[in-house]
């Protein structure tokens, strides 16, 4: 192995010795290291500018434009680590899902998967599917120098969830009533998406991120009992998949208050905290040994700066204790924040804890 690169997923030993990797380890960091969901997006007049006439999909299988949307925030912002700029139903598309990404409304799937017969669907994804991922990420990678790049991918339940219903929902119900109503299938498609989404995260990895994140957005819906019986073990394959690599492996849901224990438990090595549980409440249902994310309410930033920064003052100070932390939002950035506050936020929280 050369001088250049640290054990850990190959990395180059600048990368590997970043705060945000640190943090994801629990190792002592130089400042606690921030990033944004949904930070290279909407947020951004620079992105509106570069995504003009461009449909959602198109734009996450363009290389170079990928590559500019990952690196804007990093430029603007001083954030700690990118995101690699795509959306989690990417890699239903590739497998020949039809589906679009409707302005105003998500992802729209045109024929649910309701039934056995259904999930022939849903082909294993190879490398060859999403080609552009890799020439991308290989892009971000000679361009970022020192700062990580996270990749990420939609969990089984939530991607489950958008094909069994069709599209967005609040109640689920469709999702529930085949969850409920026909287990087996239910789990066979869990375990199908399972597959699909571990062989989107090794693409990745192999392509060169230095972290991934598992997006769980609906799962709060779910009473613990139910996650832990029906969804659980989905996850925990797909953490299992890629443990080999050596990256940090992020989970995050919404509205998981209930769940986070057994998010962690499901294999996670950072456990993703929204605003509705402090820090410190949050690490005492994890458990030890494991970092968290988070966990500042997106709506904060549409308050003036002191307000901001008294609130993030009490994420940092609930935060204090832990083996690990990475500032993040509770949720993605909402798409009228203004960009300044987000800047000022990633100064704010590095000179507050600047060692």
């Amino acid at each position: 192995m050369s001088a250049n690169h640290s054990p850990a997923g190959q990395q180059p030993t600048a990368t590997y010795e970043s705060a945000f990797l640190k943090a994801c380890r629990r190792e002592p960091v130089p400042h606690r290291p921030v990033w944004f969901m949904r930070q290279a997006g909407r947020s951004l007049p620079e992105y509106l500018k570069v995504r003009e006439g461009i449909p959602m999909l198109e734009s996450c299988m363009r290389p170079e434009l990928v590559a500019e949307i990952t690196l804007q925030p990093v430029r603007r912002h001083n954030v700690d680590a990118a995101i690699y700029y795509s959306d989690i139903v990417v890699p239903l598309k590739a497998i020949g899902i039809d589906l679009e990404i409707k302005p105003g409304v998500g992802p729209v799937v045109q024929n649910p998967i309701r039934t056995r017969a259904d999930l022939a669907q849903l082909r294993d994804l190879t490398p060859e599917d999403v080609s552009y991922v890799t020439e991308a990420i290989g892009l971000l990678t000679a361009e970022l120098g020192a700062t990580p790049l996270i990749g990420f991918a939609g969990a089984p339940f939530t991607l489950a969830s958008y094909l069994v219903e069709g599209g967005p929902s609040k109640n689920h119900e469709h999702t529930k009533a085949l969850m409920y109503g026909d287990p087996q299938l239910w789990a066979d498609l869990l375990d199908r998406l399972a597959e699909i989404t571990s062989a989107f995260l090794k693409v990745q990895i192999e392509a060169g991120v230095s972290a991934v994140q598992l997006f769980d957005s609906w799962v709060g819906a779910l009473a613990p009992a139910d996650y832990r019986r029906s969804v659980m073990p989905a996850s925990t394959k797909v953490f299992e998949a890629v443990a080999s690599y050596g990256v940090p492996r992020i989970h995050f849901g919404v509205g998981t208050g209930e769940l986070l224990g057994l998010m962690g438990e499901a294999g996670a090595d950072v456990v993703g905290v929204d605003w509705r549980v402090p820090l410190d409440e949050a690490a005492r249902r994890v458990g030890p040994g494991k970092a968290l994310q988070g966990n500042l309410d997106p709506a904060v930033l549409f308050s003036t700066t002191e307000a901001v920064q008294a609130k993030t003052r009490e994420v940092l100070d609930a935060a204090a204790g832990l083996e690990g932390h990475v500032f993040n939002l509770g949720h993605g950035v909402l798409p009228t924040t203004d960009p300044d506050a987000l800047t000022r936020l990633v100064e704010y929280v590095h000179t507050q804890t600047a060692r």
